[in-house]
């Protein structure tokens, strides 16, 4: 029995892949300062892996921004437009890598990042590969050769990790008509080919593929894709052992597919899924073996072992020790790096912390379970400690709460309902707020400098006292409130800048979360987030942000919204409890939210913002599944929405989501204004809108905050125009497509200028047609 694992954490226990890629981004280090810490990074985590036990160690699961986009760059496809980055001799293949991934505004260049959305029902994000009808590939990045290369040198010898070529179709977006993009199977297939014969001269053993999209729902296409793609790479490296990874939930109707594939060993998800090993052990063939993803990839509590062992007997019960390999449910980028990071027991509890187990620590849990599997006795008294914290945690008093309880069960049908439909309350938001055709805003957050984030720890730190720390933060919401009304912004936000992350500020004031100093995750690029733990019932105490939006409003007289996040992203973007449904969970944040929204109503706060970017990506993965997930995920949003008056204007702000199938159920949310990204799909995902003739106001982003170019008046209205042809221009807003915390204030300032002069023009142009 072998230990696998199927991908490790690249962003360095302390971020130091982060700060290394935004030093050299910012012009502040080499890239070979940079190639470096990448090469720092993938030595301890090879060696860490292989000191725990691990049999099958990844290589290639690396990377400086996005695994998909390494991929894309390995198999050449590169959209036109970069073209001109490759032929300036001063760039090199990682200069063109991140004009990719942000966009490039230097040379005399400007030229547009491409797509980023969520990987599967993950908040970690992917660039989305563009295919042409014609679209040729080739090699181009030899990254998996070298990083294997350079594991062989270190004495490791890894099992290089790619995306399977069926699933890296899927995950791209045909960028013209009249063709699907299944079909280029045939032009890239060579280039896969060519890499593991390169593989093959090296000698490697191992290689994994990884195929997520075989636990999605696939057409007749797909499936042949998947067919004709294993049985030619088996044609053509007989000896070679294929992985096929697949994770985040079951095969359900592919199984019959997935186990008919000509590959060594098939990895399948039991944490999501354990009830499909039964299916599997009665017909997986007798050539095939079976990776057993028992510790769970995606959340941070410890495994259990009883319940894994069970499990694993069933199987090696049926098909033997021999053709079984203990795994985590799939790679561990979704996870922290260390728990033992964890030391200050005022942030994370010691009673808390025997409850979880992040990545290194997922990696011992994989070395146990084989250890217990083949009845090791040295990892008897492991099993002991296991039994102990598992028990603890489900007779905790931390856990339960009676109150939280009762009022979810007192919700009534009146709850999630505003008092009237949304033509009435337009109406009444019209003559209450008197803003102009085409009102401009922002998302909600500004700038977060290094200062700003200075003080913040100062204060944490207790070398600024609470009025100090409030002074600050005074001034500069102010100074923000200014800039937006010297703009000419019309809705106005206060900047945000006494918060951390959109989920941890709330999780930090409301009962039943936990947090963590260190326990960063990549959501996308160099961007980490530190997700709180919900482990309780969850409940509000006091009032969260009405102080800072009461503060901001009574600046100016142009109306300032109040800024909150939604219960199911609250939910999505946290590490939830795994001992009660997450619909209980939900709801009991959104009556948290619920309070919020009443006290800020009360506060004189008439623009409530309630971000929802997460509803989409916690759909299930498949269909058939998605109706019970959207009834109580929009049920949750409404319920922390509806306790205000009609002539309060509800807005949410939903990004990187594809809304066709789901239009419906955003309708259902019913908010008075969505914000949506539209920037990067040059307003595509408007289409979706416009063909359901969704009857509420709409804000389609109108520049990428998530690149650093700054763009011009003319493309802004270019875009608008565009919008204006599906949508009227009665319900039209104008606004950026995301928070700017992350940007710099001087390409804040006048990216927003240009954005305010854009909305002019809209105006200027509709009034000459009444006038004509």
């Amino acid at each position: 029995m072998l230990t696998n694992n199927l991908g490790y954490p690249r962003i360095g226990s302390k971020r130091e892949l982060k700060k290394a890629c935004e030093q050299y981004w910012s012009g502040n280090s080499t890239i070979q300062e940079l190639v470096q810490t990448g090469r720092e990074i993938r030595k301890q985590n090879w060696e860490m892996q292989k000191e725990a036990g691990i049999n099958l160690i990844p290589s290639n699961d690396f990377s400086f921004y996005d695994q998909v986009l390494d991929l894309s760059l390995t198999v050449g496809a590169i959209p036109k437009r970069y073209h001109e980055v490759i032929l300036n001799k001063g760039n090199t293949e990682l200069d063109l890598y991140f004009a990719m991934a942000r966009g490039y505004q230097k040379d005399g260049l400007d030229i547009t990042a491409m797509e980023m959305t969520k990987w599967f029902d993950t908040n970690y994000h992917y660039i989305v590969p563009e295919f042409l009808k014609d679209q040729q590939f080739k090699l181009f990045s030899t990254k998996l050769l070298d990083e294997y290369q350079e594991s062989v040198r270190l004495g490791i010898k890894t099992k290089p990790v790619i995306i399977g070529p069926v699933s890296y179709l899927l995950l791209g977006k045909e960028k013209e008509s009249g063709f699907d993009r299944i079909d280029l199977i045939r032009n890239l297939l060579p280039v896969y080919l060519e890499l593991l014969k390169k593989l093959e001269e090296q000698h490697v053993e191992w290689v994994q593929f990884d195929e997520p999209f075989l636990s999605l729902d696939l057409t007749e296409k797909d499936r042949k894709a998947f067919k004709y793609v294993y049985a030619e790479i088996k044609k053509r490296f007989p000896r070679l052992k294929i992985l096929l990874a697949t994770y985040f939930g079951a095969l359900q109707d592919n199984k019959e597919l997935a186990l008919s594939l000509p590959v060594h060993t098939l990895h399948i998800d039991l944490v999501r899924s354990p009830e499909q090993l039964k299916e599997i052990l009665a017909d997986i063939p007798a050539y095939m073996g079976l990776s057993l993803g028992l510790v769970d990839g995606r959340n941070i509590w410890k495994n259990d072992f009883d319940a894994s062992l069970t499990l694993i007997k069933s199987a090696a019960d049926k098909i033997g020790h021999d053709r079984l390999m203990i795994s985590p449910s799939c790679s561990l980028i979704h996870s922290p790096c260390d728990l033992e990071l964890e030391t200050n027991e005022a942030v994370l509890s010691a009673e808390i912390k025997q409850w979880l187990s992040f990545a290194r620590q997922k990696i011992d849990e994989v070395a146990v379970l084989n250890e217990l599997a083949l009845n090791i006795k040295t990892a008897i008294p492991k099993l002991k400690a296991n039994k102990i914290a598992n028990e603890s945690r489900k007779s905790s008093d931390l856990i339960h709460n009676n109150a939280v309880k009762q009022r979810v069960a007192g919700i009534t049908v009146e709850d999630d309902q505003r008092k009237n439909t949304f033509a009435v309350r337009q109406q009444l938001q019209k003559q209450a707020l008197n803003l102009p055709l085409f009102p401009t805003t922002t998302i909600g957050s500004f700038p977060q400098t290094q200062e700003v984030r200075s003080w913040r720890a100062k204060y944490k730190k207790g070398d600024l006292s609470a009025e100090e720390y409030n002074e600050l933060i005074k001034k500069e919401t102010e100074e923000t409130i200014r800039f937006q009304e010297d703009a000419g912004i019309d809705v106005l936000v206060h900047g945000e800048f006494e918060r951390n992350d959109m989920v941890e500020y709330f999780g930090e004031q409301l009962a039943g979360f936990t947090f963590t100093k260190n326990g960063w995750v990549q959501s996308y690029g160099s961007r980490c987030v530190k997700p709180p733990v919900i482990y309780g019932d969850v409940y509000r105490p006091l009032p969260m942000t009405v102080k800072w939006s009461a503060f901001a409003q009574s600046l100016t007289n142009k109306w300032v919204k109040g800024m909150l996040t939604g219960p199911v992203t609250i939910l999505q973007w946290s590490f939830v409890r795994n001992d009660q449904p997450r619909s209980e969970t939900c709801t009991q944040i959104a009556l948290a939210i619920r309070d919020e929204v009443v006290d800020l109503e009360k506060a004189g706060i008439k623009i409530i913002q309630i971000d929802e970017p997460a509803i989409r990506e916690g759909l299930p993965l498949r269909k058939s599944d998605w109706q019970d997930y959207l009834q109580w995920a929009v049920r949750a949003f409404r319920i922390s929405a509806s306790g205000v008056k009609d002539d309060t204007q509800i807005h949410t702000h939903m990004c990187y989501s594809e809304f066709n199938d789901i239009i419906q159920n955003i309708s259902d949310m019913d908010a008075d204004v969505i914000t949506i990204e539209c920037s990067r799909s040059q307003m595509e995902l408007l289409d979706a809108f416009a063909n359901f003739k969704y009857p509420n106001e709409i804000g389609p982003g109108v520049y990428d905050i998530h690149s650093p170019r700054v763009p011009a008046k003319e493309e802004m209205v270019f875009l608008l125009q565009k919008a204006q042809k599906v949508i009227p221009s009665a319900q039209l807003w104008v606004n950026p497509d995301c928070g700017l915390k992350t940007r710099h204030w001087d390409e804040t300032k006048k990216a927003l200028i240009e954005m305010v002069s854009a909305a002019k023009v809209l105006r200027e142009y509709v009034e000459e047609a009444v006038t004509l």
